[in-house]
């Protein structure tokens, strides 16, 4: 296949549910017909949202890109644990959910705002000797995780319905939210998955200005490109 000239930028890009960060690569490379695509951040299959996706000589500012602090919304759900800290993996405990008030859920986000330490999960992307752990996981492997210092700018609790609990915080790069979750159950004394999932903002950028999955399988590539920021609007939108 002849590729048509480069184009260099970022695409910012409403991921949707089911797909994994490499899945949306896949289909801005083969849609836009460029080769060298990559992307920032991580979003795992069953989190939406904003996902910063690098074209051309887009790819030299990843690093700085994914050195930003981002924002999420998500819910968890309280009185049932799973290996992989979300609803798509396995239970492994449940417990009984105590009838809790604001106040005591309020205190349980509280130990964990500000700088604090996180050991990333089993069932992440983070490598160990080269491997992903999720490759280790899969085999039934647990290796040691040095854990890693975090921070957590601020958070809101939107919406508490027991056993679910609506939330939304700001983080810095590097921040698992399924940790975070996992650890704010324990501390409430019946443990938690997270349920659903949403990166609402990454720096500087929104995920209100991302073009959509869908509209990427249906638009035309000119229409697409139109929507890529160059490198200079990108520098411009870091305050660089």
């Amino acid at each position: 296949m002849s590729y048509p000239v480069t184009p260099d930028g970022v695409l910012l890009v409403d991921k949707a549910e089911g797909m994994t960060s490499h899945d949306v690569v896949a289909l801005v490379r083969r849609n836009l017909q460029v080769r060298k695509v990559g992307h920032c951040g991580t979003l795992d299959p069953i989190a939406t949202g904003l996902l910063l996706i690098t074209v051309g000589r887009g790819t030299k500012v990843q690093d700085l890109l994914m050195s930003e602090d981002k924002e999420y919304a998500g819910t968890f759900v309280l009185g049932v644990t799973t290996d992989t800290q979300d609803r798509q993996g396995e239970v492994i405990q449940q417990r009984p959910v105590p009838a809790l008030d604001e106040n005591q859920i309020r205190a349980a986000f509280e130990k964990f705002r500000g700088d604090f330490y996180q050991i990333p999960p089993m069932v992440s992307a983070k490598k160990h000797g080269g491997i992903p752990l999720y490759k280790l996981a899969r085999q039934g492997k647990v290796v040691e995780r040095e854990p890693r210092l975090v921070h957590v700018y601020r958070y809101t609790i939107d919406r508490i319905v027991l056993p679910e609990i609506d939330f939304s915080v700001l983080c810095s790069k590097g921040f698992y939210v399924r940790t975070y979750v996992h650890e704010i159950g324990e501390s409430l004394g019946c443990g938690a998955h997270l349920k659903s999932l949403r990166r609402t903002k990454s720096g500087r950028f929104d995920v209100a200005n991302a073009i959509s999955v869908t509209q990427i399988k249906d638009a035309p590539r000119e229409e697409i490109l139109s929507r890529l920021l160059s490198l200079p609007d990108v520098s411009r939108m870091r305050g660089a």
